[in-house]
């Protein structure tokens, strides 16, 4: 059964750093481009990085980095310089390689063939 599991979310002061991961099973890890969304309350689903293309959104550009272990199937991103705005739920995605993204879903939710995490709590205060 393919599954995707977050780990690293937390609270943690404005300027703070986390390293969120995402340990992948049940499918070939190497077949599938991987990226992180994330929904604050009250907002849409935003994409915020992609392994395949470098993508990072404009909102954290600078800060957050994205990177993955194909040894251990996961893909991880360190956020730094966390700010209060940064505050949201953290998915990892998981989608056919070459298949298309979208910057906003209304919900971060399986949409269609992709898979997705349970999602992990970012909590930043000012």
């Amino acid at each position: 059964q393919e599954q995707l599991v977050e780990s690293g979310g937390g609270s943690v002061q404005a300027g703070g750093s986390l390293r969120l991961s995402c340990t992948a099973s049940g499918f070939t890890f190497g077949d599938f481009d991987m990226g992180w969304y994330r929904q604050a309350p009250g907002n849409k689903c935003e994409l915020v990085s992609l392994t395949n293309s470098e993508y990072v959104a404009d909102s954290v550009k600078g800060r957050f980095t994205i990177s993955q272990d194909n040894a251990k199937n996961t893909v991880y991103l360190q956020m730094n310089n966390l700010k209060p705005e940064d505050t949201a739920v953290y998915y990892c995605v998981a989608a056919e390689r070459g298949g298309s993204w979208l910057a906003l879903y209304p919900l971060c939710k399986k949409y269609g063939t992709e898979y997705w995490g349970k999602g992990t709590l970012v909590t930043i205060s000012s």
